[in-house]
């Protein structure tokens, strides 16, 4: 196949472009391949599939300018991706990023699947738009909620890392509220999993089957570092730091990959204990 990825430079799509490279052409292009529709066409015409993971970061603090920033790079691309797909004459199949922050606030006990609603606030708005934008591009498009992805090349873990490996981690608040995430490997192969089911479409949630607390998730990482768990992290001190920016690391996020399990994926690394061991070990 023909494949092309959009935001082929951040960590899912470097990690995609990997494992595509042995049977696949892959074109891999950064936020400027959005600077025209006609740009945007040219790079797009005659692939089998493309992969739309653009996207700025949202774990810093939220300026004005940032969040603009947040809904252009996310809202706007899937837009005029949409516009270029419509126009193409044989249309490629389509697979576009979204979050986790699409349902409301849970528990690890009251997990959220596909099937339940969205939930509120600024990041629930910004996942919606981000889906609704996606699926104007095609009846078949599939649109993927990530949860944390974790990787020791970038993202959460990596920012996690060097304090936990000095001995300053631990837990975010109480460190009750629930953390969904998923190793980059299991991203990988459920991507790779839905590309083979050709009757796969619309939304999954990619995350682990087993969401856990936040101090549990860090009281891994530690023991997987041999480093102990002990200076905890304050709200006030996150709302200095990240602003509204905060609400990433503060929120509670209970997210279950329903369909991919009922579908029969099966997860290389289910517990937080088996990503350590291989992400750490």
């Amino acid at each position: 196949m023909k494949i092309v990825i959009l935001g082929g430079s951040g960590l899912i799509g470097k990690a995609l472009q990997k494992s595509f490279s042995n049977e696949h052409q892959v074109h891999c292009f950064n936020r400027e391949a959005f600077q025209s529709v006609e740009h945007l066409a040219s790079l797009v015409e005659g692939s089998d599939l493309v992969i739309q993971l653009s996207g700025s970061t949202i774990s810093k603090r939220w300026s004005n300018k940032i969040v603009k920033e947040m809904w252009q790079s996310r809202v706007n691309t899937n837009q005029m991706l949409s516009e270029v797909v419509q126009s193409l004459s044989t249309k490629p199949r389509v697979i576009c990023a979204s979050g986790i922050s699409f349902y409301a606030e849970s528990s690890c006990n009251e997990p959220k699947t596909e099937e339940d609603p969205k939930g509120e606030g600024y990041l629930t708005n910004l996942n919606i738009a981000i889906e609704d934008a996606a699926k104007s591009i095609s009846d078949d498009v599939i649109i993927l909620r990530f949860g944390v992805v974790l990787s020791r090349q970038g993202g959460a873990l990596q920012k996690l890392y060097w304090p936990y490996y000095f001995g300053v981690g631990g837990p975010i608040m109480s460190g009750n509220q629930c953390f969904s995430w998923i190793h980059i490997k299991d991203v990988v192969k459920a991507i790779h999993f839905l590309i083979d089911s050709p009757e796969s479409k619309g939304v999954y949630n990619v995350t682990s089957p087993e969401p856990v607390p936040q101090k549990i998730f860090g009281k891994a990482l530690a023991k997987a570092l041999k480093r102990p768990f002990l200076i905890p992290v304050w709200e006030w001190q996150l709302k200095t730091l990240l602003g509204k920016g905060s609400e990433v690391l503060t929120l509670s996020a209970s997210v279950v990959p329903k369909r991919l399990l009922d579908d029969g994926f099966v997860f290389d690394y289910p517990s937080v204990d088996s990503a350590m061991k291989e992400l750490i070990g």
